[in-house]
């Protein structure tokens, strides 16, 4: 039989569910969480699609635990073969698009505020629920963050099985575009971009950057796309290409790229270089617990809000990575269970800095 918390959660789950919120497109979504903070005593504050609130008491002279899970959804694949927008339970299973990601991480830590904020506790506590995750828009977390108090730490749902991710992956899309000279592809005329091109893919294919993280192995570069050429007689004096760059925790952004744009042939711009690498030390006192309570910390490959965080922050939530933006992705309520009666066990009077 299912506890109190554990229904409420669920019951929020399907109702998100049901709440079409794909990137961009979360009006109802953060209307329902809003909605959901004033039912349940709390005053929310709502920023775009962002909604968050805060417990009753909050001091200056507390530290301040934030505790954060996204919205949004990407959109549905074609291979579906039930509605994702309708909540199904199957058994242990309940399916829909978002239920594992984000949806099951955001309704646990929502429940888990709901019973800390009744407790006295030695932080002040701070409930989000932001937007625009999964396209890191600039009208999600990057957003509220300056309305934010300071904050101490944070706990993103993201689905981690429940193991703490003290480290996560940053991310840099990378622009390259070879210069050659076009010329008559019969008599060898011109400077082929795409042999520049070439020899760059080369390099970015043999170069080992040095510094290997614990928890997240090294900083890679994979070139992803590319595209040369107008016709079959004609020297492409132009290529462009694509690079994907996942730096871990050792390596900023900046020094990648400008390490890059020193050694390529190709002319080298970053779209973006702020969706930065994260650890966190596993002498933290919540890390330090964790371990302790038998958990095992990890390095986490994909993306999260965690990147955009400034200060210590881990991915700590229900569902597996595995079943995000799959076709038919469920989270199971067993898992949602575990989810709140762990957080609520390690977290409960538990100090944060």
């Amino acid at each position: 039989m299912m506890n109190d918390n554990t229904l409420k959660a669920i019951e929020l789950l399907r109702r998100l569910v049901e709440t079409p919120s794909v990137s961009r497109q979360e009006d109802n979504a953060a209307n329902l969480m809003a909605h959901t903070m004033t039912r349940c005593g709390f005053q929310p504050v709502r920023l775009k699609n962002n909604v968050w609130t805060t417990a009753p008491g909050f001091s200056p002279h507390r530290p301040t635990l934030l505790l954060n899970a996204h919205l949004d959804t990407v959109k549905p694949v074609a291979s579906w073969s039930r509605d994702p927008y309708v909540c199904t339970i199957e058994g242990d299973r309940l399916y829909g698009l978002g239920s594992n990601d984000c949806g099951g991480g955001l309704v646990s830590l929502w429940q888990t505020f709901t019973v800390l904020a009744q407790r006295p506790q030695p932080y002040n506590l701070l409930f989000l629920a932001s937007a625009e995750e999964e396209v890191s828009g600039a009208d999600g977390i990057r957003a509220v963050l300056p309305a934010l108090p300071p904050v101490q730490l944070a706990i993103v749902g993201e689905p981690t099985g429940m193991q703490p991710a003290v480290a996560e992956r940053g991310l840099m899309v990378l622009d390259l575009t070879a210069h050659g000279q076009s010329g008559h592809a019969a008599r060898g005329e011109g400077v082929n971009a795409l042999y520049i091109a070439n020899d760059d893919i080369n390099f970015l294919r043999q170069y080992r950057f040095e510094r290997i993280s614990e928890f997240l192995g090294p900083t890679m570069v994979n070139v992803t796309m590319i595209q040369a050429g107008t016709q079959h007689n004609v020297v492409p004096d132009v290529c462009t290409m694509v690079a994907d760059v996942r730096t871990n925790e050792l390596y900023d952004n900046e020094e990648v790229l400008h390490f890059l744009q020193g050694r390529l042939k190709s002319e080298v711009k970053a779209r973006s270089v702020h969706l930065r690498s994260s650890r966190i030390a596993l002498t933290h006192p919540v890390i330090a617990r964790l371990t302790a309570e038998g958990m095992h910390p990890f390095g986490s490959p994909t993306l999260s809000d965690q990147a955009l965080m400034p200060f210590a922050s881990f991915k700590w939530g229900p569902g597996e990575s595995s079943r995000s933006h799959t076709a038919d992705e469920f989270i199971t309520l067993s898992e949602i269970e575990n989810a709140v009666d762990t957080y609520l066990r390690m977290l409960d009077g538990t100090p944060i800095t």
